[in-house]
């Protein structure tokens, strides 16, 4: 059995009385692309930190690569890629210059980089902005940039901490298929992110993180099917609050949920709760599959965080 990228045991990490990270377990094997997912403040980026060495956890243990981390942490890191939630660009240089110069970093020369300068590139969908400055890029054109960074040491693993947040559809799913491509080629992925939809269609496994502990983890269809009911109604209009009520009591619906102005309703037969919702032309409804989203709010709760 080949052994994991990545082993996480017992990992631990406080912040005066605080734990932000409490005894947490995960491995990632070698070609998988792991989700870690949670809410604001669950420990995700406290996490990754620890595992690129960047802070010191005071408990558990971490292999990275075959290296222990934090004791190895530098020579580790010169195998990762990482794509951090700000892009972090030099304004004063172009796409090119940000790529030869964050090469630096690895020990790696303008000579050496220059001849896979188009394919990162090409990758990113930039040749046409290989001499434009970073104000001239789109946001998407930035996060595809930095991902082709994070490629510049040809890294074994690649760290992505919410790499779609703030992109438009298009962007997002341009992104997506270049992280297959990566995946096809045999690339290893830690990924964060708050969106699911995400992490149902790039991740093999996920776990799911809560004030610092991992509450679960399988693969994204395995969640679903032992958490959620396979079908939802989502309800909304005039009188949605009288139909919750007389809903929730009835055996139409496994579980109702009432958030706000609308109505969920979980399933497994949706025909009957279909009939009672025409009923009541003032009502209005979107029927669609169970998904990750709702695991995660069913594990986590609806309630902000900050």
């Amino acid at each position: 059995m080949t052994a994991p990228v990545l082993s996480v045991s017992g990992l631990t990490k406080d912040f005066g009385a605080e734990r932000a990270v409490d005894g947490l377990d995960f491995s990632v094997a070698r070609g998988e692309c792991f989700g870690l997912l949670g809410p604001n403040g669950a420990g995700k980026s406290t996490t990754l930190k620890m595992l690129l060495g960047l802070l010191r956890p005071q408990g558990g243990r971490i292999e990275l690569l075959g290296m222990q981390i934090p004791e190895d942490a530098l020579a580790a890191r010169a195998c990762v890629g990482v794509v951090p939630q700000s892009d972090s660009l030099d304004p004063d240089f172009t796409v090119e210059e940000n790529l030869l110069v964050f090469a630096r970093y690895f020990g790696i020369s303008a000579k050496q980089l220059r001849p896979r300068l188009a394919a990162l590139l090409e990758f990113a969908g930039l040749a046409h902005k290989r001499h434009a400055r970073i104000d001239a890029l789109s946001g998407g054109m930035k996060r595809r940039l930095t991902l082709a960074r994070a490629l510049v040491n040809d890294p074994q693993v690649l760290v992505l901490d919410e790499p779609t947040t703030g992109l438009d559809p298009q962007a997002r799913h341009l992104i997506w298929d270049r992280l297959r491509r990566l995946l096809a080629a045999g690339k290893t992925i830690l990924l964060t992110t708050h969106f699911m939809e995400e992490a149902e269609r790039l991740c093999s496994r996920v776990a799911i993180l809560d004030h610092g502990r991992a509450i679960a983890s399988d693969t994204p269809r395995a969640l679903i099917d032992a958490q959620i009911e396979p079908q939802v109604i989502e309800v909304s209009g005039e009188g949605v609050s009288e139909w919750f009520r007389a809903t929730g009591g009835s055996a139409l619906a496994e579980r109702v949920e009432l958030i706000g102005d609308t109505a969920f309703a979980y399933c497994r037969d949706a025909q009957p709760l279909l009939d009672s919702i025409d009923a009541r032309p003032s009502l209005r409804y979107l029927l669609r599959r169970a998904n990750l989203e709702d695991v995660f709010l069913k594990l986590t709760g609806r309630e902000l965080r900050d």
